[in-house]
């Protein structure tokens, strides 16, 4: 098991970078041409592999904090792709069960992450209780609002294009912020974890 638990590691690793680089190629191709389809498929796959493995390790070790924080990585791709595929909703592109089933599970494991950082429920992650709490309400805004234009679509015809681009970017903030957490070892765990959030969510509202 140890061996596949590996592999699962080295996977998440190479998705991980995968992701990171590619998703610069995604933001300055032009929008809708072929070349920005391809990446950006690319791009989802990475981080949707990356996300996941993380989820497997984190069951297997167990480490209930990396899990969450692989189903909030995940549900921003996940959402940002999926908008995609309602672009038209007057032409029946409505939400599916699979969009339902992982917007819940998302809201779920937000809630959960917001309890647990508000309750200190972890003695030994005190440090990391905001960064529970912060990504909780992300999560569950994210998850929140897409189940509400799953019931009401958005009258903006264009509003899938600005979801798309804030989900996808949104992911990428969080790629951005396990690169840290991995590599920038210098720099105190909460900035790690949050900074690039900080500095990417007023970016994101330009």
């Amino acid at each position: 098991m140890e061996f596949l638990v590996r592999v699962f590691l080295w996977l998440h690793v190479a998705a991980g970078f995968t992701g990171f680089f590619v998703a610069p190629v995604v933001l300055i191709t032009r929008k809708g041409g072929d070349t920005h389809r391809r990446w950006g498929k690319i791009y989802f796959w990475a981080m949707t592999s990356a996300a996941f493995s993380a989820m497997i390790i984190a069951a297997y070790r167990p480490n209930l904090f990396l899990f969450l924080i692989g189903i909030f990585s995940f549900y921003l791709v996940f959402s940002g792709y999926r908008v995609l595929f309602r672009k038209r909703p007057e032409e029946g592109q409505n939400a599916t069960p699979l969009d339902w089933g992982v917007a819940v599970l998302t809201l779920l494991a937000s809630f959960t992450m917001i309890v647990w950082g508000a309750v200190n429920l972890d003695h030994g992650r005190v440090q990391l209780n905001p960064v529970l709490i912060v990504f909780g309400f992300l999560g569950a805004f994210a998850s929140g609002s897409d189940m509400k234009s799953f019931v009401r679509p958005p009258a903006d015809k264009n509003a899938w294009y600005f979801d798309h681009m804030s989900g996808m970017v949104a992911s990428y903030i969080a790629a951005v912020s396990a690169f840290a957490v991995v590599n920038l070892t210098f720099l105190p765990p909460l900035v790690r974890w949050l900074g690039p959030t900080v500095i990417g969510i007023p970016l994101l509202s330009l």
